[in-house]
């Protein structure tokens, strides 16, 4: 049991699209994500996104290939400058939940889920990426279990 956190995907410019939905690289490496999770058979049971088109759009590609049983839906309190502890203090690792959102916010989220403070970064988020968090079976302590990422610089 775990919470899987996600980086929307690469999106387009405010140009190119005023609401900034996803590019085609974007949608590729997410499909590509959604497909190794998948292939592991991560157990997802929900999927919230914030209310943003990007998020929106990466949270439906990992959707129709990990099939949630509880589906997907809109969640107040994460976009980018939200505060991580008022939505963080509630997430519970038995829950499977797989949260979609935006920087600095799954960042913040991360270090406060570890460290008990955002200001101390402990991994750096990719778009369409996943970052496994659980509970540690001896101290209870949040930990990184896995992360699968677009890229390996």
């Amino acid at each position: 049991m775990a919470i899987y956190l996600v980086q929307h995907a690469e999106c387009l410019s405010k140009d190119q699209d005023p609401e900034k939905g996803l590019s085609e690289l974007g949608t590729a490496n997410t499909n590509r994500i959604a497909e190794v999770a998948a292939g592991y058979k991560v157990p997802v049971t929900k999927i919230l996104h914030s209310g943003k088109k990007r998020a929106r759009q990466t949270a439906e590609i990992f959707s129709s290939l990990l099939v949630p049983v509880e589906g997907l839906a809109a969640v107040e309190g994460i976009n980018p400058l939200d505060d991580v502890s008022r939505f963080g203090d509630q997430l519970d690792s038995k829950s499977n939940v797989m949260v979609v959102g935006h920087l600095p916010f799954m960042e913040r989220l991360a270090a406060h889920l570890i460290t008990g403070t955002p200001e101390k970064p402990v991994f750096k988020f990719q778009n369409a990426g996943i970052v496994c968090l659980d509970r540690h079976p001896d101290s209870g302590s949040w930990i990184i279990k896995w992360g699968i990422m677009p890229n390996i610089p």
